[in-house]
């Protein structure tokens, strides 16, 4: 991971001079309150997300609304929880000038990782009507849950394997932000990168620090892993929407994220009855808000795993079972590297149907195939 730290600023600095911006990367999942750009920061040449307040949330009194703020949240919440191996790096902030949807010109006011420099320039910056930026690590979209669990042809349901992974993992985050007062909130499977082995969580931006007035930290505790239950678990269980649809992007307001399922206290498994009975309980008691703490999950996560094969310290499972979680991972890993050799055999048709002069029967037999390697990755076991 690479940080930028800057004590002072160069107004006068071109945003060409830092960043080379690239295309959107966030049309599967548009966000309410900033776009994302492929980006290379040329001072490192690391590819980086570029991430930028709409222009339409540029007040024109130069009074900052809540999408400005929550820049400053990001930056906060990200160097604070730095040190966990699930959150996104965080390399840079700062304003830009342009108001274009692709910003490619005009200047630029970058401070690193330096928050309080940050801070300090929002006011200003923003009465000259420049955007708050930050410079975040890039993830690859493939791994992105939403994009490809998605399916308009089946529902697709990560393995159970894989899902007490990432929800141990997920669980494990939750703990250690908890204990430092912050919680998550903004569950969504467009926020979860997964590649089989590990959990990368981004958009903390409507995340927040709890325990202060009028913030009681247990309610937001509660309802931080109900959110999760809800929100990522039941979806990556089952394939399903807690909301009674196909999977889709969620809205991204702060209001939104506050409410986004707060009439949801029930989960319907039919059609997943083939899951862990002990799932499925473990899901219906946190979508009832009685998971009153991340150590509870943990324990509850572990205990189930231990049914599949996992072993924790005091919790083994039984020796056959551990045996037949290790061929499974061999397997799970096999069909991963099968459907990325797929997808990379189908580049190499493809380059070979573009070419010039081929004749119709070699160019019909390239589609034939290519049709064939498609019907299999969009009916693949694993998302």
């Amino acid at each position: 991971m690479c940080f930028r730290v800057h004590v002072g600023v160069n107004p006068l600095t071109n945003l060409t001079d830092f960043y080379t911006i690239g295309n959107l990367i966030d049309t599967y999942a548009l966000g309410h309150y900033a776009r994302v750009f492929e980006a290379t920061d040329l001072h490192t040449g690391q590819r980086v997300a570029f991430k930028v307040m709409r222009a339409e949330h540029l007040a024109p009194d130069g009074q900052p609304r809540w999408e400005a703020e929550a820049f400053i949240n990001e930056a906060d919440l990200l160097l604070d929880l730095a040190d966990l191996p699930a959150v996104m790096g965080f390399y840079d902030c700062g304003y830009i000038e342009s108001k274009a949807a692709h910003p490619s010109d005009g200047k630029i006011k970058s401070f690193g990782t330096n928050l309080d420099g940050y801070r300090a320039e929002f006011f200003p910056s923003l009465r000259e009507q420049w955007r708050p930026f930050l410079s975040l690590e890039l993830l690859p979209r493939h791994n992105n849950l939403l994009y490809v669990m998605k399916s308009d042809e089946q529902r697709r349901r990560l393995p159970t394997e894989e899902a007490l992974d990432l929800a141990l993992q997920f669980a494990q985050l939750l703990y250690r932000a908890h204990k430092k007062n912050i919680v998550y909130l903004d569950h969504k499977l467009e926020h979860l990168f997964w590649d089989g082995r590990e959990l990368r969580v981004i958009d903390w931006n409507s995340s927040k620090r709890v325990g202060g007035i009028g913030q009681p930290a247990e309610q937001q505790i509660l309802n931080d892993l109900h959110n999760l239950c809800v929100g990522i678990l039941y979806p990556i269980l089952t394939g399903q929407s807690p909301q009674k649809g196909s999977l889709r992007p969620q809205p991204g307001s702060q209001a939104e994220v506050e409410r986004r399922y707060e009439e949801v206290q029930h989960l319907d498994f039919s059609a997943a009855s083939d899951l862990s009975p002990a799932l499925m309980d473990l899901l219906e008691v946190g979508a009832k808000k009685q998971l009153a703490t991340a150590t509870t999950l943990l324990a509850e996560l572990q205990r189930i795993a231990v049914r599949f094969g996992w072993s924790f310290a005091g919790q083994t499972g039984s020796p056959a079972l551990v045996q037949a979680r290790e061929h499974l991972r061999q397997g799970l890993e096999k069909l991963r590297d099968s459907q990325e050799a797929a997808r990379l055999a189908r580049e190499y048709l493809l380059e070979a149907a573009i070419l010039e002069g081929i004749n119709e029967d070699m160019e019909d037999e390239l589609r034939r195939l290519m049709g064939q390697i498609n019907h299999y990755l969009s009916h693949r076991p694993i998302p």
